[in-house]
């Protein structure tokens, strides 16, 4: 029987023990019953910053300030130069509409600029022309007038001579001369012909960078633009030129406005009998290019000429151009530059009177152009934006 009982079992085999070395590293999954959710992997957790130095932030922190320093300093130095360069391209963008003009009649546009450079030096050779013969003539005269008064400062009867009896001036003269005088005499001299040379060096600086920039507007436009993202560049474009016509409608507004101050100042002078009328109009015209304070201080200095003729003439002067400045600052200013530029006339004055205050001259005859750029991209860009929301 025991026999058959072992013959009955079944044989079993021993399983194969694996003779390679044993595998450590992750399992495959075994596979998900339908239904089933898959746990997400874990994220490694993030790693602490390690901890800034505050010397090295003090460090960036002082080497930016100092740089900002540097700067500032640098861009101080050269002012003068950032003004001129800023006025010869206001000048070049009041240009621009002439040169546009032209073009568009089928000229190149390096002819366009000659001509347009060309006429206006002429333009100020013409003004320059007006006053040199009153300039000189008094140069003269008081070159030949010198030996009469000092020979009144010697007669005791004369006007002069009696303020030497009572002052004695030319003893006072004389000692400052011997104390040192002199050498102040020299400097003053020195200072007006600086004075001189730096002035005709910034007009033929100023003449220059305009015509450069007039040749060179498009592509300098175009350079600008390439700092615009591909997709605001053509609305960025199409503002730009927006900018650049309204800019040039303004100057040529108020040049209009100033040739209007300049022919009622020769009008005037030539019915009340003041000398010079040509020279002092064209003064007063240049003068009413600076916007608020230029007609003024051309009114001052056309009233004090008026004292050579009479009293009582100084005194019309005067009042003629405080009626002027009313009728120029109420009527006449503010509907040409709401029709050149069409920004309202407190935002034109505001913008004029911070720009002198920043910029001096300059700053007010680019403060109009800047508050167009403002409220133009304020019209295209902001409110558009703020009205969708």
């Amino acid at each position: 029987m025991s026999t058959d009982r072992a013959d009955a079992a079944p044989a079993q085999t021993p399983e194969p023990q694996p003779t390679g070395p044993q595998s450590t590293g992750p399992q495959p999954a075994e596979p998900q019953e339908a239904g089933q959710q898959v746990p997400a992997p874990r994220r490694p957790a993030p790693q602490a910053a390690a901890p800034r130095s505050w010397f090295t932030v003090g460090l960036r922190l002082g080497l930016g300030l100092l740089t900002a320093y540097l700067l500032v300093q640098a861009v101080l130095k050269i002012q003068n130069v950032l003004m001129l360069v800023l006025l010869s391209l206001v000048i070049a963008v009041s240009l621009e509409p002439i040169v546009a003009l032209l073009t568009t009649r089928g000229m190149r546009r390096r002819w366009a600029v000659l001509i347009v450079i060309v006429g206006l030096v002429v333009v100020l050779g013409s003004l320059v022309s007006l006053f040199v013969p009153p300039v000189t003539g008094e140069v003269n005269a008081l070159v030949k007038a010198i030996p009469t008064w000092l020979q009144q400062l010697h007669d005791h009867h004369s006007f002069l001579g009696r303020l030497e009896d009572r002052y004695h001036i030319s003893t006072k003269v004389k000692t400052q001369l011997s104390g040192g005088g002199a050498g102040t005499v020299v400097n003053g001299l020195m200072g007006a012909g600086q004075l001189l040379i730096s002035t005709l060096t910034g007009f033929f600086l100023v003449i220059t960078l305009t015509l450069y920039f007039l040749a060179g507007l498009p592509t300098l436009k175009r350079f600008c633009l390439r700092f615009v993202r591909g997709s605001r560049r053509e609305r960025a474009e199409a503002m730009t030129d927006e900018v650049l016509q309204r800019t040039g409608r303004y100057m040529l507004a108020n040049v209009a406005t100033s040739v209007i101050a300049g022919l009622a100042t020769l009008i005037w002078l030539q019915i009340m009998g003041v000398p010079y009328p040509a020279a002092l109009g064209v003064f007063v015209g240049l003068m009413d290019l600076i916007p608020v304070v230029g007609s003024t201080i051309g009114g001052i200095v056309v009233s004090l000429v008026a004292l050579v003729v009479s009293f009582p003439v100084a005194i019309a002067t005067a009042v003629f151009y405080i009626v002027f400045r009313v009728a120029e600052d109420y009527l006449i200013v503010p509907r040409a530059m709401k029709f050149a530029v069409e920004v309202h006339p407190l935002v034109t004055i505001l913008a004029v009177l911070a720009g002198g205050a920043l910029m001096g001259v300059i700053g007010a005859l680019i403060a109009i152009p800047v508050a167009v750029a403002v409220g133009l991209f304020l019209d295209e860009a902001v409110f558009p934006g703020i009205a969708a929301r």
